[in-house]
């Protein structure tokens, strides 16, 4: 019977090495595979490009390669609060590629189905569209994006099944699935694992055919990117 459960984080990334391309599911802090990002800061490979929706903050998340220095390139729609980010990008040591997060999102998609290119008006006339394609259709001017893949990808998920069926939880959903069917080796973190058979069908949000590798999580951190309250009246 197949059975992609690996024993730990670290044997999950083993295979990642120096210059590959990741795809890192999560938006802020929600719905990171945090584990397997303290496995790649212990494993140590270098030169990373890392798409995903911004990078953490300092402390915590993809910050923790920003800090050691492994990613080379970000493509990401969000600086957000990671000083380190800034920082490094201001410098020029980090490259960076920003893409308006719809159309983040949707060159995902398109790696993940197939589709090698896209158009969309969002960005036309901007910066973003410098040097791409550029059309109209129906009166409206559209520019080309192309799709996004990656080596691997890095995701993280509620639940799964040792056939690499996911679940996700609420908000945490965000940015995963997309990552999931468009790395060429899908590695999961999950915080439970249940047997064959015990996920509804109906339920799956990622099928195991997109998954390779499932590792349950040893910790998890649930933080707030940025806690706002308002004064009591």
């Amino acid at each position: 019977m197949i059975n992609k459960v690996v024993a730990s984080a670290a044997e999950a990334v083993a295979d990642i090495g120096d210059g590959v391309t990741l795809l890192v599911g999560g938006f802020g802090l929600c719905g990171i595979p945090e584990n397997l990002i303290h496995a790649l800061v212990d494993k140590g490979p270098m030169n990373l490009t890392v798409v995903a929706n911004n990078c953490g903050v300092d402390d915590f998340g993809l910050g923790l390669l920003l800090a050691t220095r492994q990613i080379k390139k970000m493509v990401s729609s969000y600086v957000g609060e990671n000083k380190i980010f800034e920082k490094q990008l201001l410098s020029g040591e980090l490259e960076v590629e920003l893409n308006p997060q719809g159309t983040l999102a949707e060159r995902l998609r398109a790696g993940g189905v197939g589709v090698p290119a896209f158009y969309t008006p969002t960005a036309y006339g901007t910066q973003l569209a410098e040097g791409k394609e550029t059309r109209e259709f129906n009166g409206r001017r559209v520019v080309l994006e192309c799709a996004i893949t990656g080596d691997f990808a890095l995701i993280k998920a509620f639940r799964a099944d040792r056939h690499g069926n996911l679940i996700y939880r609420k908000a945490a959903r965000n940015f995963n699935p997309l990552c999931a069917m468009a790395g060429k080796v899908c590695i999961a973190e999950v915080e439970q694992l249940v047997e064959i058979g015990e996920l509804d069908p109906d339920l799956v949000h990622t099928p195991g055919i997109f998954v390779h590798r499932v590792v349950v999580g040893e910790r998890f951190e649930k933080r707030i990117e940025q806690r706002t309250t308002r004064p009591r009246a």
